[in-house]
């Protein structure tokens, strides 16, 4: 696996890495656009020339489509689509969760992706809905789980992913990614989650997510399954999810509607098209509704706004202001802010996993009173020695002669040595007027560091 995937850079629980595959390497995060074999609306080629280094399909499509299967098998998967990229295949999970049944076996599926020479190939799982009964969860599991350790025993060439399912059980979810781990695959994707994310349902989705990922390890690429809105993008990496696949841009645009990073907007309804892509740039919004080509058009801006906000997202992982950009991305939707909220819970694993050093801490919300920084000097801060007079003050330039120590006190962390008013992330911006989580949790931390130095006189100045 350390051969597959490299890691460059770290912050939260995301990061960007390398991905090796037999027709070249990606950076991740990454975006896969879904390729429908028969509809392509974009073509493979087009995508690639538009930023798209991978493409997903739909294996299961081509194997029932004869004329497909027979000039897959003889041209091969990339020349038969006219992308030179990396492609990975899906085996018709999906159909299976919308149909209940689909005409094939697992080994012979996945024996046609070895065939058409997939980057990489997906065993058949059972993509468990949420909400299901345990009894059923754990069945279908057990399935799963058999049918990788098949597949975890082929030969083969190309990259192979061990999909991890358990329905909306986090113990489940944690042991179907220790179970995949222990096989070795070279990909993990989080799969029945599609449910959670267009029922908005976002707090669950995290609690999906982190459950697979701590059985998984960190070292583990892991795919979101059915990822394709770039609004959650930045929840998905934080959560150290690496890939992403989107179907959405072709079909909203078939839908008429119009991706934005916020949200989703009808075009019918809109007046302005609020975007500097090369589609928005070319079009008013009249000539976009005018066009012939419009739900083509519509799917170009779509994917170019998505590409966009993965690359952005890979810009704040690689500054250290993954968060910042998460807390922006959050409040587009209160169910968001419920999925930060939740992320927020898991504190203490997303700071082993972050980086201690970055640039500069901004607090602008409650919610940063969550992020890992905070925590970690929370968990410190009982380690600070302290004899004789200190003084704990708000303000830099105090009077200190008389005292033995001198802290400086800035929410949410309160006292710190004023030889760290410069370093990360005590040089945090923060509003004038602190607010409650901020207050609290450095009232918190002020009480701890003076009961862990019963001997010393504390004399405290705040405004």
């Amino acid at each position: 696996m350390p051969d597959r995937f490299e890691i460059l850079h770290k912050d939260l629980a995301g990061r960007i890495g390398r991905l090796s595959t037999p027709h070249g390497s990606v950076e991740t995060p990454l975006l896969m656009p879904v390729v429908n074999p028969h509809l392509p609306l974009i073509s493979p080629e087009e995508l690639g020339l538009m930023g798209a280094g991978m493409i997903i399909t739909n294996s299961y499509i081509i194997n029932q489509d004869q004329e497909l299967r027979i000039k897959a098998i003889e041209r091969g998967l990339h020349d038969l689509l006219g992308f030179s990229g990396p492609i990975m295949t899906d085996s018709g999970a999906f159909q299976l969760s919308v149909y209940g049944d689909i005409d094939v076996l697992p080994l012979e599926i996945l024996d046609f992706q070895f065939a058409i020479k997939s980057d990489i190939s997906v065993p058949l799982d059972i993509p468990t809905p949420p909400d299901v009964s345990r009894e059923r969860a754990e069945l279908e599991l057990n399935t799963t789980e058999m049918r990788l350790q098949e597949a975890a025993s082929l030969k083969r060439e190309v990259l192979l992913a061990g999909p991890v399912q358990g329905s909306t059980y986090p113990d489940l979810r944690e042991r179907a990614g220790r179970f995949a781990r222990g096989l070795g695959f070279d990909l993990c994707p989080v799969g029945g989650v599609v449910p959670l994310m267009e029922a908005y349902r976002f707090r669950d989705l995290v609690d999906v997510v982190v459950a697979a990922k701590k059985g998984l390890g960190s070292g583990v690429p892991v795919h979101l399954f059915g990822a394709g809105h770039p609004m959650i993008f930045a929840l998905a990496a934080a959560m150290g999810c690496d890939l992403f696949d989107s179907a959405a841009y072709a079909l909203y645009a078939r839908e008429g509607r119009y991706l934005t990073v916020q949200g989703t907007r009808k075009l019918a309804e809109m007046k302005y098209l609020p975007c500097s892509c090369p589609v928005c740039q070319k079009y008013t919004h009249q000539e976009l509704m005018d066009s012939p080509q419009r739900t083509k058009e519509l799917a170009r801006h779509n994917l170019y706004i998505s590409l966009q906000e993965v690359k952005l997202v890979r810009q704040s992982i690689r500054e250290g202001s993954l968060w910042d950009l998460l807390e922006a991305r959050c409040r587009s939707h209160p169910r968001m802010l419920d999925g930060l909220k939740r992320l927020g819970r898991e504190g203490q694993w997303l700071e082993r996993l972050d980086t201690a050093s970055k640039s500069t801490f901004f607090y602008t919300s409650q919610e940063a009173s969550l992020r890992p920084e905070v925590l970690r000097y929370a968990r410190r801060i009982g380690r600070i020695s302290l004899e004789g007079e200190v003084l704990i003050t708000s303000d830099p330039a105090a009077d200190s002669s008389r005292f033995d120590n001198m802290l400086l006190y800035k929410p949410p962390f309160g006292p710190y040595p004023r030889e760290l008013a410069e370093t990360y992330p005590f040089n945090a911006e923060v509003p004038e007027q602190a607010d409650s989580a901020a207050k609290e949790q450095a009232e918190r931390n002020m009480r701890e560091l003076m009961t862990a130095n019963p001997e010393a006189r504390f004399s405290i100045r705040i405004e």
